[in-house]
């Protein structure tokens, strides 16, 4: 196993004295947790952030695949309850890492943990409908077969291997041969467009290639896996190759902004990559750019509350999420698109989009979580159910919770609470030599 930051829950504290040194792929970084974002001994150890924790864990834990004949066995429903039969390629990246964190919190057996991150491996690599080595972004529970017409993702294929890395760095031996098999695998240059040098969408067998990844969202860690392959690299330029349209809310500070304003692409790629005191060849600090998006996206939930009263200081993080009408990816806050016409906001409030946001802004983000915990309709058996909205009548509550959101909520937490992912992740020698080749640098 990992030595990781202590052996087991009774010793998760310790992370916060000392520092983490990675001496790997030319690199040189000592990673050590900011004294800016430092919350209290108390705060990190709250009941609150404990049990919405552990029970975003129970989610990827008992929400799986658990037949050990079957085909599809540890995949992870994309939903719960609904759509029993489905599976996200992306919901299983953050369940691989989910595992790691139950194992070294105490919440679940390591014996346990181990035999089911190495099963959910082999479906992976035996069972599991891919092209190219990129994963269908959803497939069948029972057998990993493509669901309907799903397409090939690129990005849901990078939240997965993201996982395994976590997975492999964490519990060694046979995890990490697999991981590193799943990981050599991909052909990252079968999916890059030439005449633009940037990523494509998606893709189908049906229709080939569509989009491309021409704009800043989620994808940051794309870059790093794909030029750190030691298989099939990729031009670590493309990096660079993606628009980056740097706007203000209101009186803020400029960022980085993303098409629809959602508040998870300022998360994914930061709940494995610890993008602390870095900047890249531009001089980008990808760190304080998602500051200042969270800071951003909660100053417009308190202009908001002019509009929708339930929104404010305590309720906002406007990102994808479901809505009274079902799922919208649209939800989100300005600079959106180029005319800040691009986002969406009709009063729902996911508590993923300020819980993904707790290492960014942890004191704001804890107020939101303090508030939604007092809504007792909003609480169920996986915690935080995925979102609410209190300006229609009769208020709505969702009956799912999502993978995607459970997982950024359970990541980032453990981020904030112990930095456990960002060790695990930052130490794979494939991750070094990505950030090296694409030129991210410590202060």
């Amino acid at each position: 196993m990992g030595m990781g930051i202590g052996t087991k829950k009774s010793r998760l504290w310790m992370v916060g004295l000392a520092a983490i040194i990675l001496l790997g792929a030319g690199l040189g970084i000592v990673y050590m947790w900011s004294p800016k974002t430092e919350p209290s001994a108390a705060s990190k150890e709250d009941p609150l952030l404990e049990e919405e924790s552990r029970k975003s864990f129970d989610f990827f834990w008992l929400e799986a695949n658990t037949d050990k004949e079957s085909p599809g066995y540890g995949l992870i429903r994309d939903r719960a309850p609904g759509n029993p039969n489905m599976s996200s390629v992306a919901s299983v990246g953050f369940g691989l890492t989910a595992i790691a964190i139950g194992a070294e919190r105490g919440w679940v057996d390591e014996d346990e943990a181990r035999e089911r991150a190495e099963g959910t491996l082999d479906t992976l690599l035996n069972d599991a409908a891919q092209e190219h080595g990129f994963f269908y972004h959803f497939l069948n529970m029972s057998d990993g077969s493509r669901s309907g017409t799903s397409e090939v993702s690129i990005i849901d294929t990078a939240l997965a291997l993201n996982g395994a890395i976590v997975a492999g760095e964490y519990f060694q031996g046979e995890i990490a041969k697999k991981a590193e098999a799943l990981y050599r695998r991909v052909e990252w240059e079968w999916y890059r467009n030439p005449d633009r040098n940037q990523f494509y969408m998606a893709y189908s067998p049906e229709n080939g290639f569509a989009g491309a990844w021409d704009f800043y969202a989620e994808q940051l860690s794309l870059y790093v896996l794909a030029s750190g392959s030691p298989t099939h690299p990729t031009d670590p330029a493309m990096f660079y190759s993606f628009t980056r349209d740097s706007r203000a809310y209101g009186e803020g500070e400029p960022f980085i902004h993303s098409w629809f304003g959602s508040l998870f692409t300022h998360q994914f790629s930061h709940a494995w990559f610890d993008f602390r005191g870095m900047t890249d060849q531009q001089g980008v600090d990808w760190w304080k750019n998602s500051v200042t998006a969270s800071k951003a996206n909660l100053q417009y939930a308190i202009d908001q509350s002019a509009v929708y009263p339930s929104l404010g200081s305590q309720a906002w993080g406007f990102t994808a999420s479901d809505g009274p009408d079902g799922y919208e990816g649209r939800y989100g806050a300005p600079p959106s698109g180029f005319d800040n016409d691009q986002h969406m906001v009709d009063g729902t409030v996911p508590p993923a989009g300020a819980a993904g946001s707790i290492v960014f802004t942890p004191e704001e983000s804890f107020e939101a979580l303090r508030y939604y915990k007092t809504l007792p309709e909003l609480w169920g058996d996986y915690g935080f159910k995925d979102a609410f909205n209190l300006e229609v009548k009769p208020a709505w509550y969702d009956a799912d919770v999502i993978g995607i959101d459970k997982g950024i909520t359970l990541l980032m937490l453990e981020n904030y609470r112990s930095g456990f992912v960002w060790e695990q992740y930052m130490k794979n020698a494939h991750v070094q030599a990505g950030a090296q080749a694409i030129g991210l640098k410590k202060e």
